[in-house]
């Protein structure tokens, strides 16, 4: 054997850099394998991280310490914040990348974080003793001994590349597939299927008429992923870079529909699952056959080139049929493509057979995370590579295992879904899936999840105590809301402005607050300085005092500030920039305290809904329980149990095929 190791993580990418840094920073001696260390957390489709719930999944990793959000924070060329025109538990935040310089940020977050080493190769064999994983053997002949092993693969597991009728081996374009471990999994019993997922054409932006165009700009006052007093790259440069919107036609679609006679899509010579929320152009006009155009987006894939991703044209139609395509949109006439679009095939396991920790319950030591668990995304992939580097840690200590609850995170949803319901397609959040949207939104994230973070290890002191510090913040906000009024000839002038009545009395700001456009900062404007001291006395938390963001001050969860942020050299490396980071803390304070002011009641209602749910998740199954003595239970019931094997009563209720009445059963057998 080459070396001993706790943990081996296999594949560097979101998953994989996630689990591997997590398990490091625990305590855990972690050895990551990947292919190719110039390809780590690699962009591979659309270079943006966030959007409708997998920026709420961003922000939650960031919470719990994982580094998602300042990797993303370091890298960013544009940010937006999602349905600002809908209620706050659908706002959802959203940041274009530069994926060059996203993957040299993950690579400097790995070499530089203690217990963790990096091996490049490819894994050809796992290695048991027993039934239990023992280890790896990698394609130059060295083995590896570990006590537990994260399967983090992607799309490399027998992966294949389709271009109409061309077809070729490989995870990316250029990038040779990893093939034995699918079939050394299911000689053990683990179930294996194939998915499929696309890419569109890169497209040199220099060779096209933006005039032609509608411009979509980031945000006039952008945010960020991360809750640190960390300003993010386009924060510290005030530039962003725009992005395009432009649409398909008619004639687009006749010379796309010409080729459908040579879609490996359509002959059947793809047999993987696509995903239905993001689907190819050809399934698009297939499905939606009586639209005459779709929308597509330009994006730039960082600062300094003209590669750009025309988003919403993945295809694995031949590549002189795109050309024609893409030659026939307005704007488009001269064209030029640096890399066609193309379908990949692979492999995926059967999640259902995962425990809560994503652990397998089939092969004990092996935890799978990211598209090999039938997943889309490169937010569901860190999610879950967060959640099985740490689990792969406690149990390693011999401590409990972390789990996150439905009513807790988008994390725990996604987990959730996974293990109960399984996959029929490439998995995707969205807010939908998730039964307390109101209690789960993007703003709170850190109020929610920090806590849990510091009970699993990875939530450090400097982390732990700026939150402790911000929740006390937005309390006393909260009660200068609640315990303060303003007059009628105070308000009413702006009450007007906004098109709300006015008042013929006093109010408290609390009171006003729950109508339609109205804000907090408005109304504490409108307060008589001598008695807007106690608003004042929110932000006096040393906020200056920590903001200087010395790096030398942060643990290793905080080198990442070590990372360039700034993107060009129009603008020199601001250091320190107190003032500005102070107004960022205040407008999020201020924007977290409206919210649990404005929809109080939502959020009250929902808290009760979630804590009838959680005393079901309170009600254990015993492991190993055997079902088939409840004869109570239908016979479809017994056979789903015994197959998932349930660790409560609430998980039971979520599994496809167990009715009410059978948790009636299961609730007089285990309540009594």
């Amino acid at each position: 054997m080459k070396g001993n190791y706790d943990i081996i993580v296999i594949g560097a990418g979101h998953a994989g850099c996630e689990a591997a840094v997590s398990a490091a920073r625990l305590g855990s001696k972690v050895l990551l394998v990947t292919m190719d260390m110039g390809k780590i957390a690699q962009m591979s489709c659309n270079p943006a991280m966030g959007g409708i719930a997998k920026g709420q999944i961003v922000r939650e990793i960031d919470a719990l310490g994982g580094f998602s959000g300042l990797i993303t924070d370091a890298s960013t060329i544009q940010f937006r914040m999602l349905n600002r025109s809908k209620g706050p538990a659908m706002w959802s935040p959203r940041a274009q990348c530069d994926k060059t310089r996203f993957s040299m940020n993950w690579r400097h977050v790995l070499e530089n974080t203690d217990n963790l080493d990096i091996w490049q190769d490819t894994v050809t064999e796992l290695l048991f003793n027993g039934d239990s994983v023992s280890g790896v053997r990698v394609s130059m002949g060295a083995g590896f001994e570990a006590r537990a092993v994260i399967l983090t693969a992607g799309t490399f597991l027998n992966g294949r590349l389709f271009i109409g009728r061309e077809s070729i081996d490989g995870g990316r374009i250029g990038e040779m597939s990893s093939y034995g471990l699918t079939a050394q999994l299911t000689e053990r019993g683990i179930v294996s299927g194939r998915m499929k997922t696309g890419t569109p054409p890169r497209i040199d932006i220099r060779s096209l008429d933006i005039s032609r165009f509608e411009v979509q700009k980031g945000d006039e006052n952008p945010a960020r992923f991360s809750c640190l007093p960390i300003l993010s790259s386009v924060q510290r440069s005030g530039l962003q870079k725009d992005c395009y919107i432009v649409h398909t036609n008619k004639e687009v679609h006749s010379i796309l529909e010409s080729g459908f006679d040579e879609s490996p899509l359509f002959t059947g010579r793809i047999k993987g699952i696509g995903p239905r929320y993001c689907p190819s152009i050809e399934d698009k006009l297939h499905t939606f056959a009586g639209r005459n155009a779709h929308q597509l987006f330009i994006e730039p894939e960082g600062w300094n080139t003209n590669e750009y991703y025309l988003q919403g044209f993945s295809s694995s139609l031949p590549f002189r049929v795109q050309m024609e395509a893409l030659r026939a949109m307005e704007g488009f006439g001269n064209v030029k493509v640096f890399r066609p679009a193309y379908a990949v095939e692979y492999d995926f396991f059967d999640p259902q057979q995962l425990s809560s920790t994503l652990e397998s319950r089939v092969v004990p030591g092996l935890y799978l995370a990211g598209q090999v668990n039938g997943t889309t995304g490169y937010e569901e992939a860190a999610a879950q590579g967060l959640v099985a580097g740490i689990n792969a840690h406690l149990k390693r200590s011999g401590k409990e295992p972390f789990i996150l609850g439905r009513d807790e995170s988008y994390i725990g949803v996604l987990i959730d879904d996974l293990i109960t319901k399984g996959v029929d397609e490439p998995y995707r959040m969205f807010t939908s899936r998730a039964e307390y949207r109101i209690l789960l939104r993007q703003d709170d994230s850190d109020l929610r999840l920090t806590e849990r973070g510091r009970e699993a290890g990875l939530v450090d002191d400097f982390r732990y105590d700026f939150v402790c510090r911000k929740r006390e913040m937005v309390q006393k906000c909260i009660s200068f809301a609640e315990g303060t009024s303003l007059k009628p000839d105070e308000v009413n002038g702006y009450l007007a402005s906004v098109g709300t009545a006015e008042i013929s009395a006093s109010k408290k700001i609390s009171e006003l607050l729950v109508r339609p456009d109205i804000s907090l900062k408005s109304l504490v404007d409108l307060v008589p300085r001598g008695t807007k001291e106690g608003f004042e006395t929110a932000f006096e938390s040393k906020i200056k005092e920590e903001s200087e963001i010395d790096p030398a001050a942060f643990s290793t969860m905080q080198s990442a500030v070590t990372i360039p942020w700034i993107p060009c050299e129009a603008k020199p490396p601001v250091v320190r920039d107190v003032a500005k980071v102070e107004n960022d803390i205040r407008e999020s304070v201020l924007e977290a305290a409206e919210i649990a002011v404005k929809y109080a009641g939502y959020i009250e209602r929902e808290k009760k809904m979630a804590d009838k749910i959680r005393r079901l998740e309170d009600l254990k199954i015993p492991e190993g329980f055997d079902y088939s003595k409840l004869t109570a239970l239908s016979i479809e019931c017994r056979i789903k149990l015994d197959r998932y094997r349930p660790r409560t009563i609430a998980q039971a209720s979520r599994i496809p095929g167990v009715s009410p009445a059978d948790i009636s059963v299961l609730l007089v057998y285990f309540g009594r």
